[in-house]
């Protein structure tokens, strides 16, 4: 049996992330007429068509769709190998970070950290991943995603853990609303209907839980899959919306017709962490990432949470 060729795997890693043959060739500094031709070795080593032609675009076969992390992962675990004792250059390293983040560390922290890789990493690329119904330490071993921001859970005893910083939630409100008429009690909480952010679609959130202990239920009305979408549904409405702080702050800086109270059922302090699998841990890559990340947010969390006062 012969021995595969390894540079079909860079290949597909390359085609598999441009979606087209040009844009392949380009990043293997090849000409299209030869990336052409190594696509047709790709076809025939999988014994798969990997792409198929739809008007002026490639469209990936399921069989491609699912080795596309496989791939990807083969490709830097090979790169890690051949740098492990080399002094590896940033500024011209080609990188791509598939991340699961929070919507509040995106809004307050993305554009110093993008500030950040255009200064330090210049060639990398970040790639927002959605929530999804898998498992997220599940995520992280099988490469899917690189790094997870979120708030802190339960996850693998083998998953690296790193704390990043604190929020608290907060009222949002458009700014004539009647709830700021007279004092924001739990019962006048209740009167007007809520707005619920969760990327799965649930109703429910830690407020709800808080009001329940006080014998108080809200009426949830509507629910949405990200905040930003929800901080304009209040701009012409009675409906109320509770949000993390640091989130409200960058939309009062952003000049949105909103009011923020403090809830009068206060809720837990949410720990926001970032976790990683530890066959990363000694990347210098990924390790610039998490560095920059936890000293962005360190330096960055409390001037946020001081913008706003309810």
């Amino acid at each position: 049996m012969s021995r595969p060729d390894l540079n079909l795997l860079l290949a597909l890693d390359a085609l598999l992330d441009e979606g087209s043959v040009i844009g392949a060739a380009r990043r293997m500094h090849l000409s299209a007429p030869a990336m052409s031709r190594t696509l047709g070795r790709i076809r025939e080593a999988l014994g798969d068509p990997v792409f198929v032609q739809v008007g002026r675009k490639l469209i990936p076969t399921p069989k491609a769709l699912a080795m596309r992390e496989q791939v990807r992962l083969a490709v830097e675990q090979a790169s890690q190998v051949f740098a492990a004792d080399a002094e590896i250059d940033l500024k011209s390293l080609d990188r791509r970070f598939s991340v699961r983040a929070t919507d509040e560390f995106v809004s307050i922290h993305l554009g110093h950290l993008l500030d950040a890789m255009a200064r330090d990493m210049p060639r990398a690329m970040l790639r927002f991943s959605p929530e999804e119904d898998d498992v997220d330490e599940e995520a992280l071993r099988s490469g899917r995603i690189d790094l997870f921001i979120s708030a802190s859970r339960k996850l693998g005893p083998e998953i690296r853990v790193q704390a990043l910083f604190t929020t608290t939630f907060v009222g949002v409100a458009r700014v004539n609303h009647p709830i700021f008429d007279e004092e924001i009690t739990p019962e006048r909480l209740t009167r007007w209907e809520h707005i619920n952010v969760s990327r799965r679609g649930k109703a429910a959130g830690p407020v709800d839980a808080a009001l329940e202990a006080q014998g108080l239920r809200r009426h949830v009305a509507l629910v949405l899959p990200n905040p930003y979408t929800a901080l304009f549904a209040l701009q012409d409405s009675d409906l109320l919306l509770p949000l993390p702080r640091h989130l409200a702050s960058t939309a009062l800086s952003a000049g949105l017709r909103i009011r923020v109270f403090d809830l009068p059922t206060p809720l837990e302090t949410v720990l926001l962490t970032q976790a990683w699998h530890p066959r990363l841990e000694g990347d210098p890559a990924h390790q610039w990432l998490r560095q920059t990340i936890h000293t962005l947010c360190n330096e960055d969390h409390a001037q946020a949470a001081k913008r706003v006062k309810p």
